[in-house]
């Protein structure tokens, strides 16, 4: 008998360190699968990382241009040619894949005299890109001539180019990153520039039929219409930087 109480006490003494050894284990860190898990269910698809251009071609291309366009530190670079308008020998490059309603997010800096755009609703085929798709203006509003061109600062940065302008007009300086968002949803389109909405437009309405009909684009069927488009980049014989691309399918 007393063997046996000897035992019971070595096995309860056993047990019950077992069980506070449990309770003092450290648990497992959650952190990384969490972060991981909330970053897909927020539903961004990244364009471009900075290390490769996969999925991006050269517009009415089957592959990414042999020249013109690089990977320098981290963005998408548009060497310049020296020759502005009549473009560099990359030419523009649009992602591979249309998006019709979406948060577009990335960074732009341009270089001194600068010119680029972000196109966006661009349809294959038809050449040239701007055609067919609305664009962002990318622009040195301190040098270029295209800021005091156009009306009322309409080809300033950050502007649905020709169309309207950016309010406020919030560009940083030649060399500094500007981060913007371009929102597209069931007709309506939104311009954020570093932060701030600088202006909103609804596509396929009376007013924006009207504006169109008074432009320079009033020429081209297929320009600004709502239907599934690719995303591009515009060579515009200037040095630019893209990065941090990223696109939410709303």
């Amino acid at each position: 008998m007393k063997n046996l109480k000897s035992l019971l006490l070595v096995l309860s003494i056993i047990l019950f360190s077992g069980i506070i050894l449990s309770g003092c284990k450290p648990k497992a860190d959650t952190s990384a699968t969490t972060e991981k898990s909330a970053v897909v269910e927020e539903g961004w698809v990244t364009l471009f990382d900075g290390t490769t251009t996969d999925g991006w071609i050269g517009y009415n291309k089957e592959s990414f241009p042999a020249q013109g366009w690089v990977i320098e530190e981290g963005a998408l670079k548009c060497q310049g040619s020296g020759h502005g308008e009549a473009g560099g020998s990359g030419g523009d490059i649009v992602y591979n894949k249309p998006y019709k309603d979406f948060r577009l997010q990335l960074e732009w800096k341009i270089s001194e005299g600068g010119n680029s755009g972000i196109f966006y609703g661009a349809l294959i085929n038809e050449d040239p890109i701007w055609k067919s798709s609305t664009e962002m203006q990318v622009l040195d509003n301190v040098k270029h001539p295209d800021a005091i061109l156009g009306k009322d600062g309409n080809r300033q940065a950050g502007s649905l180019y020709d169309l309207i302008p950016a309010v406020p007009q919030n560009a940083k300086p030649v060399g500094e990153w500007n981060s913007v968002e371009i929102m597209v949803y069931q007709g309506t389109v939104v311009h954020k520039m570093n932060g701030e909405t600088v202006l909103e437009y609804h596509l396929g309405t009376p007013d924006w039929d009207a504006m169109i009909a008074g432009s320079k684009f009033k020429d081209f069927p297929n320009f600004g219409k709502y239907r599934e488009g690719y995303i591009g980049l515009q060579d515009h014989g200037n040095d630019v930087w893209y990065r941090n691309i990223r696109i939410m399918p709303l």
